[in-house]
């Protein structure tokens, strides 16, 4: 069933700017309120779901569970259930106090070997001491572009760290957090509409595609998509966001929460095209952290998508 209208006033506007008002009504009948029967096999098969909530002064976070094959699964079109004793997080991660206030979250499932990626988003809910269950307000595929390919897995441990391992946080980049954003070919953004919830998507590139330009700005160049612009229409409404870069080799996390600008006045820098698009965004950093997950995930990088842009 899809929803009476798939977009809010920032998509629309969004849209309306770049003239694509029309192919997004089109790619928006791919939404639907409940996930859509092939896709339930799908989700049970994936090691990690990224979820995007909000903390009660709107701040977003975007959030890696990981786990074997089977730690989330959806029973119906309607639920997705997540069994906590089988998934890993780091628990001091934001996203189990925020959804103590805000349970509406995003929630993106991708299969990097195939370029495949659901979106599904609604309502998480703690249901009993070792689960989470998620109320499907709508669910939607998206296209493969810009995925590079790796094999995921998750990692086996003969015991998992409880606890996540370290865990740091500040409010500025130092060198290595530098280094590990500009050396990232993958990341991840949530963004939030104040009462449609939270949205997660996937942003992939040759390394260095993400440039930071100072101890607490970083710069994403908006390469052409779907024309749905369900992130960029959170940000012209909400420009809360957060954002997780995923170190597969040490099977940390690097998570940030601050404030994104759409950057519409930028000449096109050939040491980072945008493709075309001409857009960028602005990401200043209010917080970060930095952790372990207690069962790492594991991968094996296969190909890089073959259109990503290059620099000159």
């Amino acid at each position: 069933m899809q929803p009476e209208d798939p977009y809010h006033e920032g998509e629309k506007a969004i849209q309306a700017r770049v003239g694509v008002r029309e192919i997004a009504s089109r790619n928006g009948r791919a939404v639907n309120t409940q996930i859509m029967a092939g896709a339930l096999k799908f989700i049970a098969q994936q090691p990690m779901a990224i979820l995007g909530s909000m903390d009660e002064a709107g701040a977003v976070w975007a959030s890696v569970l990981g786990g074997a094959p089977g730690f989330a699964v959806a029973p119906d079109p309607a639920t997705v259930t997540f069994d906590l004793a089988r998934a890993a997080s780091h628990p001091r991660d934001p996203l189990w106090a925020n959804l103590e206030r805000q349970p509406q979250v995003g929630g993106l499932f991708i299969e990097p070997g195939s370029r495949r990626r659901l979106r599904v988003n609604g309502r998480l809910r703690h249901d009993g001491d070792d689960a989470l269950r998620l109320e499907v307000a709508e669910a939607y595929p998206n296209c493969p572009q810009y995925i590079q390919r790796r094999h995921l897995r998750a990692a086996t441990v003969d015991s998992p760290d409880p606890v996540g391992g370290p865990f740091s946080t500040g409010d500025s980049f130092g060198p290595d957090q530098r280094q590990w954003i500009e050396s990232a070919d993958t990341f991840f953004i949530a963004s939030a509409h104040p009462t449609r919830g939270a949205d997660v998507s996937h942003r992939g590139g040759p390394p260095g595609f993400v440039r930071v330009l100072d101890a607490r700005t970083l710069r994403v160049p908006d390469y052409q998509g779907n024309s749905m612009f369900n992130t960029l229409g959170n940000l012209a409404v909400h420009p809360a966001a957060g954002l997780a870069f995923i170190d597969f080799e040490s099977g940390r996390v690097l998570q940030l929460t601050g404030r994104a600008v759409i950057r519409w006045d930028l000449a096109e820098d050939d040491a980072q095209p945008t493709g075309g698009s001409a857009r960028y965004w602005d990401f200043k950093v209010d917080r970060w952290i930095e952790a372990g997950m207690s069962r790492p995930l594991e991968a094996e990088f296969l190909d890089a998508w073959d259109r990503n842009p290059s620099p000159a």
